[in-house]
């Protein structure tokens, strides 16, 4: 499914403390996602953009049957698994590794976080929502210990519906994540200065 293609910038990992994690939307790639950096206040920080096999993650919406986009969903995940194994290995703690995402991208990070939850840096969905036809609580557990996480969407948006976002923030909220949702009324499915600058206040704060 997804081979461990990940493009790298900012500071190398010896030199960084802190390691970004970008995850890139569908029909997009990794140096999309990265050249997202250079609005963020992440100078100091290791940036890891994975690449999706064909520029997409799973192949329909993260609203269908999670059975329905297998196996290439377990394979993203998995992806993320090892990614985030590899660094923890390499001394960077849990607390000091972030994740980014853009639509499908926000979706798979929000993904991946809730069901492995934690103490991270933070937490950047720009337009996503937790994955399924409805919300399956078995899969998520662990404890957010007040990491930061920042939601922006569009109502309405496209891709993603606002009630499946709130339905998100709950839950989150409810695992002890510190959650902040800037709802834009009739924004086109993008990622806003707004949330850029909500991003830096809230989650890349130094």
């Amino acid at each position: 499914m997804h081979s461990k293609n990940i493009q790298t910038a900012g500071k190398s990992l010896k030199e960084a403390e802190k390691v970004l994690i970008m995850v890139h939307g569908r029909g997009a790639d990794a140096e999309d996602i990265l050249a997202l950096a250079s609005h963020l206040n992440v100078a100091s920080y290791a940036l890891l953009a994975p690449q999706a096999t064909n520029h997409s993650w799973y192949p329909y919406s993260f609203l269908m049957k999670p059975e329905q986009n297998q196996p290439w969903l377990s394979s993203a995940l998995d992806l993320l698994k090892d990614v985030v194994e590899d660094l923890i290995q390499q001394g960077i703690a849990t607390k000091n590794i972030y994740f980014l995402g853009f639509s499908q991208g926000a979706c798979l990070a929000l993904e991946f976080v809730t069901r492995n939850a934690k103490r991270y840096g933070g937490v950047a969905a720009f337009t996503g929502g937790l994955i399924g036809d409805e919300i399956n609580r078995s899969n998520y557990s662990g404890d957010f210990n007040g990491t930061p996480i920042f939601i922006g969407t569009g109502n309405p948006d496209a891709h993603v519906p606002l009630e499946r976002v709130k339905e998100t923030v709950a839950l989150l909220e409810e695992m002890n994540a510190s959650v902040h949702l800037e709802v834009y009324e009739n924004r086109p499915h993008t990622i806003s200065k707004d949330e850029i600058d909500w991003t830096n206040k809230l989650i890349f704060k130094d």
